[in-house]
């Protein structure tokens, strides 16, 4: 049995802690934060911060946002922050009192919100429905994508995470997966960004300065190579199928690799690929290596 369809049996009372409005229908999937998240510090200093920003936002137009789900699901308060911090013109009415009228009007909001920030579908963690439904996680995070794109100096709290879980009716029943959802940016892996950001700012902006450090490179390399009477004269090349990067790594961390693990004299792409791929694993399992890296 599919251990997330048993695991939804076996501990009913996690769903039963959902209010009824939550309740979803036959081939309906939902998204949705869990209750123990829902006193999350962190969680509820970000909803004060947007709340705050809102109101500081649209102070001169005398509207004041008390609960994110509760004022921003008719898309009025939306309506008026796109056209203060963007100076957009929506063709819609301010006020829109029946829920078609709702949807239609967030219909609208949303588009525009999906052409300014150059988003498509697949990229929007929010829908029409779902502000509609005054679901918080995707009110919030449409929240901090607008104020991220409009004013990117905004000092949003950091590390904002929530435990979610996403349930769906199927043929056999509910299904059930639980997860770990950032709705701010991770400073950790922001920081790891920016060491990236250095080298790829020494590519291209500082290349008389690249071969000094490619020689530095190239002398550390073969200080730890040179003890298996190995000697690295082009990085490029003769890294390229993962045998140098495999032998330095277990150099550097004080390891033997199995010889049937990797091919040594790799014959086919297919071969140096797995090589290379080993390598980037091995990377990963010691902390080494913190953001995504394409074998190829």
């Amino acid at each position: 049995m599919d251990p997330d369809l048993l695991n939804a049996f076996t501990q009913p009372s996690t769903l039963d802690q959902f209010p009824a409005e939550d309740v979803i229908a036959k081939g309906e999937k939902r998204k949705l934060i869990k209750p123990t998240s829902s006193n999350n510090p962190k969680l509820e200093e970000l909803k004060l911060f947007l709340t705050e920003w809102i109101n500081r936002t649209l102070k001169e137009e005398h509207i004041v946002v008390r609960s994110l789900e509760e004022d921003l699901y008719d898309g009025l308060v939306l309506h008026h922050l796109l056209e203060n911090l963007g100076s957009l013109k929506l063709d819609v009415d301010k006020i829109a009192l029946t829920e078609k009228k709702q949807r239609q009007k967030l219909s609208v909001i949303m588009e525009a919100v999906a052409k300014c920030l150059q988003l498509e579908g697949s990229q929007l963690k929010w829908s029409v429905e779902s502000i509609l439904a005054k679901d918080l996680l995707s009110t919030l995070h449409l929240l901090v994508a607008i104020a991220k794109h409009f004013e990117p100096n905004l000092a949003l709290p950091p590390n904002v995470q929530v435990e979610t879980i996403t349930i769906e009716t199927t043929s056999r029943g509910l299904k059930t997966s639980n997860a770990v959802e950032y709705i701010t940016e991770n400073k950790e892996n922001l920081e790891a960004q920016s060491k990236d950001d250095a080298f790829d700012e020494l590519f291209s902006c500082a290349p008389d300065k690249l071969d000094p450090v490619k020689k530095a490179l190239l002398q550390f390399v073969n200080q730890h190579v040179g003890k298996l009477g190995l000697n690295v004269k082009d990085m490029e090349s003769q890294f390229s199928d993962g045998v140098i990067l495999l032998l330095l790594i277990g150099q550097l961390e004080g390891f033997f690799l199995n010889l049937r693990n990797f091919f040594l004299t790799p014959a086919s792409t297919t071969e140096m690929l797995h090589n290379v791929n080993l390598a980037l694993d091995l990377l990963a399992e010691g902390g080494l290596l913190n953001f995504p890296v394409n074998s190829e």
